[in-house]
């Protein structure tokens, strides 16, 4: 058990019993996927970055792709069946999920919205999250995380 304050996806993970692990990195760093990856020497394709984004038709949905890798914004659109979507303002993070930017996880958000994560994960036997706060990171299995938060696996990332 940690040292640190459980965050709301790590209380989630212990009420549904799934295995995890807390990766604590620094205090309030704000960090990319990337750099935490560097920084903790991890492989770059095994650390998820989580964007929060609206539709069209004012639906939000929740995409989690590699930190390295950029989102393609159609792809992830026919996805979640709209015409199009685009990142919601950071200044309205914390309102609609909880979390702030550096520390959103697709776990525990106010509401649970639809999650697409890029199908790629599953070529991972464990991908790192974030785990809720600045810092913290989740070490989790795909399809772990699949049970936590019911997503879908489908090709979201941009080629280029």
């Amino acid at each position: 058990m940690s040292k640190n304050k459980k965050t709301n996806a790590m209380r989630i993970l212990d009420r549904l019993k799934i295995d995890y692990e807390e990766i604590v990195f620094s205090d309030d760093s704000f960090l990319t996927a990337t750099e935490a990856a560097d920084k903790l020497g991890h492989d770059p394709k095994s650390v998820y970055k989580t964007i929060v984004t609206i539709s069209k038709t004012k639906e939000n949905y929740v995409f989690v792709i590699r930190g390295d890798k950029e989102i393609d914004l159609k792809k992830a659109a026919k996805s979640v069946e709209e015409k199009s979507i685009s990142p919601i303002k950071v200044t309205n993070l914390k309102e609609l999920t909880g979390y702030i930017k550096g520390g959103c996880s697709p776990i525990g958000m106010k509401k649970q919205f639809k999650t697409i994560v890029d199908e790629d994960a599953l070529d991972n036997e464990f991908i790192y999250i974030s785990g809720g706060k600045r810092g913290v990171e989740i070490k989790i299995r795909p399809l772990d995380l699949k049970k936590a938060i019911n997503c879908e696996f489908k090709d979201i990332k941009d080629e280029n």
